[in-house]
């Protein structure tokens, strides 16, 4: 398992059992020391696990009616809590992260295909899709950061040629 994949899964095991216990916010960071503790005690993230939990915490309204928007089908408080937060996850990583769009939305799917329910893959992926199509300013980091990844093997690839021709 990649450190940023396990860092997702505490992240979501931190999440979880924050909702599920009504929210408390001083319970943020006792929960992060737990679960680190309980899942992975030397492992160190560089803070990744705090970023999430706190950036979804901090952006959970905003992210919440997104959710509502994009799960038509589905009240929020119908929605399993184990969905539900790795919907914030994904969502949060979409809209505020650094990270390619695809790759939360890859990382969203798997999280939820090890945790979730028989149909939590295909409707998270179904939520972070429609998001994902209907934000232009998302697309646009993707392309940026295909186009970045293109230039860099055209030049990788000019100067191949160059060294086969002084060859």
């Amino acid at each position: 398992m990649s450190n940023r994949h396990l860092a997702r899964t505490i992240a979501l095991q931190t999440l979880f059992a924050w909702d599920f216990n009504g929210q408390k916010d001083g319970d943020i960071e006792r929960l992060i020391a737990n679960n680190f503790a309980n899942f992975a005690p030397n492992f160190d993230d560089g803070g990744f696990v705090k970023n999430l939990v706190i950036g979804v915490k901090d952006n959970q309204a905003e992210i919440n009616q997104l959710i509502i928007k994009y799960a038509t089908e589905w009240p929020l408080d119908q929605i399993t809590t184990i969905d539900r937060n790795i919907l914030r996850l994904g969502i949060f990583e979409l809209l505020h992260s650094e990270i390619p769009p695809r790759v939360a939305i890859n990382e969203a799917i798997e999280v939820a295909k090890s945790f979730g329910g028989d149909a939590s893959g295909k409707f998270v992926n179904g939520v972070l899709g429609a998001l994902y199509n209907d934000e232009p300013e998302i697309q646009k980091r993707d392309n940026k950061e295909e186009a970045e990844a293109a230039k860099l093997e055209e030049e990788s690839n000019k100067s191949e040629d160059t060294d086969a021709a002084i060859s």
